[in-house]
């Protein structure tokens, strides 16, 4: 028997859809939280969270030596470096440094490293009953090239929480991170 076009389609759709092939189920019948490596959230994604007090926005993570954001979900070093370094100087630092027994560090972009300012605080601008150690009441490298001047990168301030530039040969403090997707664009 011959068959043709819509003929052939709908005996495939009826004879082999519903079909299970040794407890396999047709990846089309499945939910998408049911596909392999696929995790359905059932919460908002971290940077929809605001967590007031710092002992739970906050969780030493790595051996003690890393600090986990349940805020924005990015993994901080505990004890950022109390030496100023050139821009160039700092991605290479951030890209080659191990904490806690991992790699994968990076200069965190500037959106991210404001997020652990507390405006309403200085000297250091962190919420009160945050969890590092060594931070410095000054300024601290953004990935984040400051596109009206490609030669200047954006960096934060930690004594007051503002947000600035300052041209890339100069020497800020280095803040590492982990996780997230930061990038530079220049």
């Amino acid at each position: 028997m011959k068959l043709k076009g819509r003929k052939l389609l709908w005996l495939l759709s009826v004879l082999v859809v519903p079909v299970t092939y040794g407890g396999y189920v047709m990846a089309v019948e499945m939910e998408p939280s049911d596909l392999p490596g696929h995790v359905m959230k059932t919460t908002t994604d971290a940077w929809d969270q605001k967590i007031t007090k710092a002992t739970k926005r906050f969780k030493i993570v790595l051996g003690g030596a890393a600090v986990l954001d349940k805020e924005t979900g990015l993994v901080w070093e505990k004890s950022p470096d109390t030496a100023k370094r050139m821009w160039a100087d700092a991605i290479y630092y951030a890209y080659s440094k191990n904490v806690g027994g991992r790699g994968g560090w990076r200069l965190p972009t500037v959106e991210e490293l404001r997020t652990l300012v507390d405006p309403t605080r200085s000297d250091p601008a962190l919420p009160i009953g945050h969890p590092f150690i060594n931070v410095q009441s000054d300024y601290y490298w953004s990935s984040t090239t400051y596109v009206s001047n490609t030669s200047s990168a954006w960096d934060v301030n930690f004594y007051y929480g503002d947000v600035g530039s300052y041209d890339k040969t100069n020497d800020n403090y280095v803040w590492c991170v982990r996780g997230g997707h930061g990038h530079d664009g220049m």
